[in-house]
């Protein structure tokens, strides 16, 4: 048998959620403890948010989920962008503000998100990395109540959690806004799940579409409901007539477009399930309603059809209202920069899209990558960034300036482009003629979106201040290449040193209690590797159906970053109607090439040690 291995105490700045009190891990001996290690940019932190939210309604008298907020990027290790991401993100549980990421390394956390089960006695019985896991956790709370009831180790009841104070602003978490034909503006509020139109000043409210609660229903403005909406898209005048709505929004937590039609309010899903896109990639057309979607953030029409910034699976899609189809635009599902042809490029969490005036450029905002990208004649282009790791505010020539994980991004009409600089709370502008990057405004509260009006007026969502905020008139034309020499951060994680030759990649992987492999309709495991650079590998890349596979690093290179991409498809091993699961991780893994490095590296997919 496995030894058992006594949780770590819980250590970092400071709790949000739990009335001021700090916790630790005797704090909550009876109680089962699920450590979600998180942080508020990452996508699939995001889902695991939502998947959480259903067991810790089901087990609320001997569950306790704890947020161990892990951050990546230098913003998020504010405490008040922290605070703001809890309120927004409807962050129901204590959370542990650990900046310094030592909870993180204690608990041996390699991934975002990574969870870890703690049962009442104290002890780590599960770790698992990566999204999908609900029914396994569902499963394993199951027995772990079963065994310790029976040993009286079990204690029911309410937990730490304490509710903070309501707030009150017209708009809470505004994300992206639209100008309609009549000068109004249409925004997003993200956090009250519903749209609002506002006169063309930005603050008169004009009417609220939506119910204001977390939901999917279809509707008239006061009963349809929405789940963290976020971009907004008019459609051409003959679309929208022929497709019996005027404007699309990208219902992101909801995963589904909807469309909105203006004259009545009234609100119809267009595209998607409701359930959250667990598959693998083609290059079909498939019946929208019919298709599973994943986090789509913004849409943009272009190319003559609506692209969507498919956040959650690190791709663009698109949708034609006509036939009511959607597919795969760009990208593999690898979260990494990578250009080239559509669709075989690699994205990751793009956020924000705008067609340029004379329609042969979609400029993307890469959130993850911190990056400014375009497409244009079917080839993805990066006007600026460097990498998932590589993020700062610096100005200057266009190959050396540093975004900050950027949300949105607004084509202007002399060709230029203006980005919403998320987390260095600043507006900047690209210039393609002059091939530079130069800060426009600085001080904003995370912009997440920008839209010129009709006036010329530029107005950005700035999204933590929940508010439209209008620039300073004059303040484009004020703006020119700037060389500050700004500031550069670069995440360092703990590579992994490895030897040179051969070194054996192993993905670990144990189905979740009551499930098996599934291996009705073929292999049940995938396994993709790459390297950046690419010339790191020697032998390994590419697909295979085996989660273990021998690599051959190469010996001439310091390092870099090993790309793996698994899954794992499980079914209920004994209902009569089984019903079938599909676990998925992707990992940066980053490698210091040694001549007394390993020659293995494990990864833990799913790991389950409850005996």
């Amino acid at each position: 048998m496995t030894p058992r291995v006594r949780a770590p105490q819980l250590k970092g700045r400071g709790w949000l959620n739990t009335g001021g009190q700090d916790l630790s891990i005797a704090d909550l001996r009876g109680k089962i403890v699920l450590l979600d290690f998180w942080t508020f940019c990452c996508i699939n932190c995001l889902h695991v948010l939502d998947e959480l939210r259903p067991l810790e309604e089901k087990y609320g008298d001997v569950l306790v989920v704890i947020g161990v907020h892990s951050p990546k990027f230098e913003h998020e290790r504010d405490p008040e962008p922290l605070r703001d991401a809890v309120e927004r993100y409807e962050v129901d549980h204590p959370v542990l503000d650990d900046p310094e990421l030592i909870t993180w390394d204690q608990y041996a956390a390699k991934a975002w998100p990574t969870l870890t089960v703690v049962d009442p006695e104290g002890y780590v019985v599960a770790n698992m990395a990566g999204e999908g896991h609900a029914e396994g956790l569902g499963r394993l709370i199951d027995e772990l109540v079963a065994t310790h009831e029976a040993k009286g180790t079990l204690h029911r009841g309410d937990g730490p959690y304490v509710a903070p104070e309501a707030p009150t602003t017209t708009l809470r978490f505004p994300g992206k806004a639209l100008v309609l034909p009549s000068g109004n503006l249409l925004v997003s509020d993200s956090a009250r799940h519903s749209i609002v139109e506002l006169e063309p000043d930005g603050e008169t409210v004009v009417r609220r579409i939506g119910a204001g609660t977390r939901g999917r229903n279809d509707g008239g403005p006061e009963t349809a409901e929405f789940a963290e909406p976020q971009g907004l898209c008019l459609l051409p005048p003959e679309i929208a007539e022929a497709a019996g709505y005027e404007v699309v929004v990208a219902d992101t937590a909801n995963h589904l477009l909807r469309g909105l039609k203006l004259a009545s309010g009234d609100v119809v899903t267009i595209a998607g399930t409701g359930r959250q896109w667990r598959s693998t990639v083609d290059d079909h057309a498939h019946d929208a309603l019919a298709s599973d979607l994943s986090s789509p953030w913004d849409v943009a029409w272009f190319d003559d059809q609506l692209i969507i910034a498919m956040a959650g699976i690190h791709q663009l899609w698109w949708y034609d209202p006509g036939k009511r189809t959607t597919g795969v635009y760009a990208g593999t599902t690898v979260e990494a920069l990578r250009d080239g042809p559509l669709p075989d490029v690699w994205m990751a969490q793009p956020s924000g899209l705008s067609t340029s005036a004379d329609g042969a450029r979609l400029w993307i905002a890469d959130s993850e990558t911190s990056a400014l990208r375009y497409v244009e004649a079917n080839v993805l282009h990066t006007a600026a960034g460097q990498g998932l790791f590589d993020f700062g505010h610096m100005d200057g020539p266009a190959d050396q300036a540093l975004f900050q994980h950027p949300l949105g991004v607004c084509a202007l009409a002399d060709g230029s482009v203006l980005v919403a600089d998320t987390y260095n709370g600043a507006v900047r502008r690209f210039d393609p003629d002059s091939d530079t990057v130069s800060t426009v405004a600085e001080g904003l509260a995370e912009p997440s979106g920008i839209v010129v009006t009709s006036t010329g007026d530029v107005l950005v969502v700035e999204s933590a201040a929940h508010r439209l905020t209008a620039l300073a008139p004059g303040a484009l034309a004020a703006t020119g290449g700037s060389t500050a020499p700004g500031t550069r951060h670069r995440t360092e994680r703990t590579p992994t040193t490895v030897a040179a030759g051969e070194v054996t990649l192993d993905v670990i992987f144990t189905p979740a209690p009551g499930q098996k492999l599934d291996e009705q309709f073929g292999p049940s495991t995938r396994l993709t590797v790459s390297a950046s650079p690419p010339e790191l590998l020697v032998e390994g890349a590419g697909a295979t159906t085996d989660l273990r596979r021998t690599l051959v690093i190469a010996g001439d290179i310091e390092g870099g970053v090993l790309q793996v991409v698994a899954q794992a498809a499980t079914c209920d091993a004994e209902a009569e109607h089984a019903a079938c699961h599909l676990t998925r991780q992707d990992w940066g893994v980053p490698i210091k090439v040694s001549a007394d490095g390993t020659q293995r590296v494990a990864l833990v997919l799913r790991g389950l040690d409850h005996g």
